[in-house]
């Protein structure tokens, strides 16, 4: 999903001065909720891909859940800002050796305390390779990551983590990384309670968290169809729910998602379908935001895929990124709730700019992307289909139909999409790297900082580098930007580092996601967040 200590100021993205609170107007909707907080929200969701182990969660569906269900050390604000949570204070004096002080009075849902050990062994857990989970690599920055992540790791516990009493642990880290607190709020450093290790898999099933809800009942997941969480009577954080719980609703299909909002059969939608985007609004009066969100959309051509290797790989993704007409598509699919990419984070995240060097190879140059495609073939001649896999229930099809059409109409070349049934059934094979073809991808922030972006989905072994990438001189400047205490020169680094993305283009970006989303007339207090998520524990049912 993709966070105010003592040791540094809060921050907030740029999406936080728009950030739109909303209430359904008093004639039909109950004004400013009359419910007594017993309520219970229906929120659309997907099936997760995963059992709910933070560590094991890189997706939005099940990532709102986790988020839902466990607390962090440090929480993050409907704008971008940072509080401390379970955390009392987090201190340093050199930015590499940070002292984690807990609060008085936090317990998971099975009643067991949260201490020190509690994080110390969940970090553990999700670094260690041999455990397999999709985050591991977000403990990367931490001494005494690369011996237990390696495949064939020397030792089972990271050096730089020390448990020194219940309420106190020590983080060491590679280098001096001023940022890295702000970081903490994000599922991979949730703590687990130590029930988890017994059946890691059963646990995920019927996770026990620390937050504002739990789940309602053993079984509460029903797979495909719902998942139904109540708040958590013990929650000590910041994020008290102002309802009674929250049912994920467990869609296959956007379009259905969206005629039960329109009946009042589901609360709130963050994402309304490519066919009702020129419609939300006025089928929904004074019940919708569209608001930038921290999250890009792009699709990944692996460089394992025959032509897509080497010089010939470079080569062919320039030309198919410079076949895109982005405006058109955004103007003609989306009516404008998406924005033409010219990097790989996002212009809602502190940092950003258009300016970049080589931007050109995200803009739509038709004689360009020939000549591209051209050099390539006298590398080796093309053949062949271009096809990029989506998920059918998430409401892909007219997007990717779209540019398949400006990569055939430009190139001269046969492209097309290849739907998968569900997202969880692409992730997999995304995952697993069995994939065959180009696929979707993107990224929602899961903290408001652009290395975030970044480092999971480009640096080498990134947990979310699905297409395998690797280049040093990237590994390089985004290391040494994190590294890096002079604001503006860390900003260069990055800015360094992603224009080799540009040339590269592991993935396409493709444009930045608005959060056009809608809620029902049931709701009111609906927010939508920095990352494009509703805050559930903010919304009042009538």
């Amino acid at each position: 999903m993709r966070k105010t200590r003592i040791a540094s100021a809060a921050i907030a993205v740029v999406v936080g001065a728009a950030l739109v609170t909303a209430c359904s107007s008093s004639d039909s909707t109950g004004g400013g909720g009359s419910g007594d907080g017993s309520g219970i929200i229906n929120a659309w969701s997907g099936e997760p891909q995963n059992p709910l182990v933070p560590t094991n969660t890189s997706e939005n569906t099940g990532g709102r859940v986790v988020d839902s269900i466990f607390a962090g050390l440090v929480s993050y604000t409907p704008e971008g800002g940072v509080e401390n949570e379970v955390a009392d204070s987090i201190d340093t004096t050199d930015g590499q050796n940070y002292t984690v002080t807990l609060k008085d009075g936090w317990q998971f849902t099975d009643g067991t305390p949260v201490t020190a050990k509690s994080f110390v062994d969940a970090w553990n857990y999700g670094a260690l390779s041999t455990n397999a989970q999709l985050q591991g690599s977000f403990f990367d920055p931490i001494q005494g990551y690369d011996e237990v992540a390696a495949e064939n790791p020397t030792v089972q516990t990271m050096s730089g983590l020390e448990v020194v009493d219940d309420k106190t642990f020590t983080i060491e880290l590679k280098q001096p990384e001023a940022a890295f607190p702000d970081r903490l709020g994000f599922a991979a450093y949730y703590p687990l309670p130590e029930v988890a290790y017994q059946d890691i898999a059963a646990f995920g099933e019927n996770p026990i968290g620390n937050g504002p809800y739990k789940f309602a009942q053993e079984g509460a997941w029903q797979h495909n169809v719902r998942i139904d969480l109540v708040t958590n009577p013990d929650y000590a954080g910041n994020r008290k729910p102002a309802n009674g719980g929250v049912s994920f609703i467990l869609y296959s299909n956007l379009d259905t998602a969206y005629t039960d909002l329109l009946s009042n059969n589901v609360d709130v939608l963050d994402n309304v379908p490519a066919s009702a985007v020129t419609t939300f609004e006025s089928d929904l009066p004074d019940r919708t935001v569209n608001q930038p969100s921290a999250s890009i959309e792009t699709f990944t051509i692996p460089g394992r895929l025959a032509h897509f290797g080497g010089e010939e790989g470079v080569l062919r993704r320039q030309a198919i990124s410079k076949a895109i007409n982005r405006d058109q598509i955004t103007e003609q699919i989306f009516n404008k709730t998406r924005t033409p990419a010219k990097d790989f984070t996002s212009p809602a995240i502190d940092g950003w700019t258009g300016d970049l060097s080589d931007v050109g190879n995200v803009e739509y140059d038709p004689e360009g992307a020939k000549a591209l495609w051209a050099q390539a073939d006298a590398i080796a001649p093309w053949s062949g289909t271009f096809s990029i896999a989506y998920n059918s229930d998430g409401g892909h099809q007219e997007w990717v139909d779209a540019v398949s059409n400006s990569i055939r109409n430009t190139l001269g070349i046969e492209a097309q999409g290849a739907p998968y049934p569900t997202f969880a059934q692409l992730r997999t094979e995304a995952t697993n790297r069995t994939i065959a073809t180009a696929f979707r991808s993107g990224w929602q922030g899961d903290y408001p900082q652009q290395y975030g972006f970044l480092a999971q989905n480009y640096q080498t072994g990134g947990s979310s580098n699905d297409g395998e990438y690797s280049n040093p001189e990237f590994d390089r400047l985004l290391r040494e930007s994190a590294g890096e205490t002079d604001k503006t020169k860390a900003q260069e680094l990055t800015n360094q580092a992603q224009e080799i993305l540009l040339n590269d283009l592991p993935a396409v970006p493709t444009w930045y996601r608005n959060a056009a989303s809608g809620w029902s007339e049931n709701v009111t207090n609906v927010k939508i967040g920095w990352d494009g998520i509703p805050i559930y524990n903010q919304i009042e049912k009538n």
